[in-house]
């Protein structure tokens, strides 16, 4: 499948100041999910976050936290989003199949929300260099066990130009400047 800015939503998973700073590639992760969100904005696509437990984990990184909408950001208790009555209603409610994820880990919220999304019949894609884990190794089972679950990995680059569609456009104006 190609991603479609009119049929995709955003959603970012859990990039919390006290899981970021234990992931592996945490720095690389939150620039391709601003990138993602600076995307997703300009061509205005709804974004969701979550926030794993924020009492304890803390809030969404202060840089991602900012260029969200304002009432992007809902807490769960749950791995999975889809199983937060909240988070699923909100993504349903835009009546978008294709869901963008990004976030972390890899191997746990982000593997079971897309996983769960696929069989809730949407399209998730999973933007690799924008997810991450603690472990390398970890990140790498997720990848497979992705795979073998027909989710499909892209990166931030793929999805902002399947967004676009075409050059030559204000669109792609602005946003060409943030793969380059």
């Amino acid at each position: 499948m190609l991603l479609e800015a009119d049929r995709s939503q955003l959603l970012i998973v859990d990039e919390q100041e006290r899981l970021m700073a234990a992931m592996q590639g945490a720095e690389a992760a939150l620039a391709a999910s601003l990138r993602l969100i600076a995307a997703a904005r300009r061509l205005g696509m709804p974004i969701t976050a979550s926030e794993q437990y924020p009492k304890g984990l803390g809030p969404t990184v202060a840089a991602v936290a900012a260029t969200l909408p304002n009432d992007a950001r809902l807490a769960k208790l749950h791995f999975a989003v889809t199983a937060d009555a909240g988070l699923m209603g909100r993504l349903a409610g835009f009546a978008r199949p294709q869901v963008v994820i990004a976030g972390v880990e890899a191997h746990v919220c982000v593997l079971q929300t897309a996983i769960a999304l696929k069989r809730r019949g949407y399209q998730p894609a999973v933007v690799w260099d924008a997810v991450a884990s603690r472990a390398a190794e970890s990140k790498e089972l997720a990848r497979d066990r992705l795979l073998a679950n027909g989710v499909e990995l892209v990166n931030s680059e793929m999805v902002v130009f399947e967004w676009l569609g075409a050059a030559g456009t204000p669109e792609f104006k602005d946003l060409s400047a943030l793969v380059r």
